[in-house]
Order: C-alpha cells, then structure tokens, then sequence
C-alpha cells in the first residue's frame, strides 16, 4: 500500500465508491435543479455546496498539475458557493453535476499517472506541506460537506413527504 492507493481510494470513496457513506454521485444523481436549488433556513443548498467543490477541486488539481502553489490567494471563500439565481434549471444542474464528474475523473487520473515521489514533494508556500496530505485533506474536505449535502437531501425529502 503506498500514499497513491490510499489517496485514490479516499477520493473514489468520496465521489463514486460506497464504502462508510453513501458517495456524491449516488446522492445527487435523482435530484432535479429545484431540489438541488432548495435553501434551508440556513440558506445552504446542495447546488451551492457542489459549486464550492468543484471550485476546490479544481483549484488543487490545477495546483497539483502546475505544481505550483500561489502564496497570495484572492479566493473569497463564501464565492464559492454562489448559484445564479437566474440558471436555475435542470441543464444547468446537468452542466454542474457534469463539472463535478469531471474534476473528479481528472484528480483519479493525476493520481495514476503521477510518480510516487511527487507526493511526498512539500510545497514550501504552503506550510512545507507534502502533496500527499494536501489531497488527503480535500478528501476530507469533501467527506464534509458530502454529509451536509446528504443532511439537506433528508430535510428536502422530509419536507417533501410532509406535503404530499
């Protein structure tokens, strides 16, 4: 077993792999874009936890491809999680869910084809950090919010058997 392996089964766990909890793929895939758009009274909605997923992903992927780290960030972190109010509909929750296939099949191809050492390699802008615990750490970033979204698929489903 190697950081590789590992890294790769805490990432398919995640997106596609039922193992401890149920992964993204199979919550999401029968909500349609007004349930996907639905805010609790927190007004957090799974289409807006997505969104700040994929931005994360993509952004260590990108990080993790260039194999550079950008000291000085000017992310706002609460941008993340925006959904246009007016591209509430089901192509565009396509195009979302589309977006996160993708990342995800693009992260399990970085891992495979990476070398063993590159992810050992710290990034010195980035607290010395080795890249293996980076990508550990989205993983668990992902495990998060995967169980808020399964949280706001209850409530939703709660709510919709309460009025039917």
């Amino acid at each position: 077993m190697n950081y590789k392996s590992i890294l790769l089964d805490q990432l398919n766990a995640c997106y596609n792999d039922k193992s401890w909890f149920i992964p993204l793929q199979e919550i999401l895939i029968d909500l349609n874009a007004a349930q996907a758009a639905w805010e609790n009274e927190s007004k957090q909605s799974i289409w807006s936890i997505v969104n700040h997923l994929n931005f994360w992903n993509e952004k260590w992927l990108e990080r993790y491809n260039l194999e550079q780290f950008e000291s000085k960030s000017s992310i706002n972190n609460d941008d993340t999680f925006y959904v246009n109010p007016h591209s509430i509909n089901d192509i565009e929750w396509k195009k979302t869910l589309q977006r996160l296939e993708t990342v995800f099949k693009s992260w399990n191809r970085a891992l495979e084809e990476s070398e063993d050492h590159k992810l050992i390699t710290e990034i010195p802008s980035y607290f010395n950090a080795p890249w293996w615990g980076v990508v550990s750490n989205l993983c668990i970033h992902n495990a998060y919010h995967i169980g808020q979204i399964m949280l706001l698929k209850k409530q939703l489903l709660s709510l919709s058997q309460k009025t039917d």
